[in-house]
């Protein structure tokens, strides 16, 4: 049975690329403007004293873009009852301890698995917590970022984009489609922060390889656990999994060919991942027949 269709009372998102595209550009407009208006037009790439002090507005700047875009689309083109029907996904967390297995496990294990792999040819792929002065409080940092990034940005990606978005495409469709917008969306913000990591790489290869090589295989399988189980909640998890695993355990510090190298090794294990999906669970990211859309709002 699809998990997705909409409950009584539920409203049908529009299938219309309307509500997407205005979510998408509010999202960019008030994390980029935000961005911008704490570094400064000049401010890019920003060096590692501004990075240090600047970081925490940055990051507000950075969760306001999904989240406000994400609870205003939803009162826009939904009305009340969309905002409703969004508090009743975020509040929906029984859906089975397999989902929670999937949502909290497969991050942390890809890339521990990738950095084992990785540190038998080099010792810079040591796991970041192992090698952290204070690993107690490198731990915690990680969670609690990881926690707030998934709260805040899943209340637009997965709480108003991906519904939209099945009503006319599948699920890896769909995750290709949010996941290379949420790549461009970290853009910025990969370029700001890239002067100790870049090292003397062109932005034309630094960029993309940090910020869609990963991002787009985990979205898909992220639309995947959502299409079956309908939970916000989950999705906000399963995002807290990927970036509190990445602040844990990414190599501190590596740079230069050697992060891009890391990145592309991780995205080829996350699509992987993908792959033995679509094998072990035949018609998985199959097309569902989607509730029948209504005009917006």
């Amino acid at each position: 049975m699809s998990t997705h269709e909409p409950l009584p009372g539920r409203p049908p998102a529009t299938a219309s690329w309307t509500g997407v595209s205005t979510y998408f550009l509010l999202a960019f407009a008030i994390s980029w403007g935000g961005v911008v208006a704490v570094v400064g037009f000049d401010g890019f790439p920003g060096i590692a004293e501004e990075f240090r002090v600047l970081l925490p507005m940055v990051v507000i700047a950075m969760l306001a873009g999904p989240s406000v875009a994400g609870v205003a689309a939803t009162a826009l083109f939904l009305g009340k009852t969309g905002i409703h029907d969004l508090w009743h996904r975020f509040r929906k967390g029984r859906v089975g301890a397999r989902w929670y297995a999937v949502a909290l496990l497969t991050a942390p294990l890809v890339v521990c698995g990738v950095l084992m792999a990785l540190s038998l040819s080099s010792s810079v792929f040591r796991p970041g917590i192992l090698t952290a002065s204070d690993p107690s409080t490198h731990f915690v940092l990680g969670l609690v970022t990881g926690i707030v990034a998934g709260l805040f940005e899943e209340l637009g990606w997965t709480g108003f984009a991906v519904p939209r978005l099945r009503l006319r495409y599948g699920v890896v469709v769909t995750g290709l489609i949010v996941g290379l917008v949420w790549g461009a969306w970290h853009l910025l913000v990969v370029w700001w922060g890239s002067s100790d990591t870049s090292g003397s790489l062109s932005m034309a290869v630094y960029l993309p390889a940090m910020a869609f090589s990963l991002l787009v295989p985990y979205r898909v399988l992220m639309v995947w656990v959502y299409d079956r189980t309908d939970s916000l909640l989950l999705a906000m998890w399963m995002h807290a999994s990927l970036t509190a695993s990445v602040r844990m355990f990414d190599p501190v510090p590596i740079s230069g060919w050697s992060i891009v190298l890391y990145n592309l090794v991780l995205g080829a294990a996350l699509w992987a991942v993908v792959a033995a999906v679509a094998i072990a669970f035949p018609g998985a990211f199959r097309r569902s027949t989607a509730p029948k859309a209504v005009s917006a709002k």
